[in-house]
């Protein structure tokens, strides 16, 4: 059994900004695609929370790559994952806290 993952509000509000944005760019496909890809790296995070690396520039944060455009930062507290962020690289980065 893997460890439980709780979303932030935020991480909620940015997963949404960031479906609508694919919509607008591109087709119903790309968002299936999207979801794919984040539905497979959450399930690496759940099983194996410490494979990816602390963040730079907040170590209290560990930092997943999900494409080129998109990271998604999270902490790790006893059994639990605490989505905070979910990231579009072409934002600042001085967002990220």
């Amino acid at each position: 059994m893997g460890y439980k993952i709780l979303w932030s509000d935020e991480s909620v509000n940015n997963l949404q900004e960031i479906i609508d944005d694919i919509n607008r760019k591109w087709y119903e496909r790309e968002v299936d695609k999207f979801k794919i890809k984040l539905s497979h790296l959450l399930d690496l995070i759940e099983r194996n929370p410490f494979l990816f690396p602390p963040s730079i520039k907040n170590p209290h944060l560990r930092k997943a790559v999900l494409s080129k455009q998109t990271s998604i930062y999270y902490k790790v507290e006893n059994d639990i994952v605490y989505l905070t962020y979910i990231h579009l690289n072409k934002r600042d980065q001085g967002r990220i806290k």
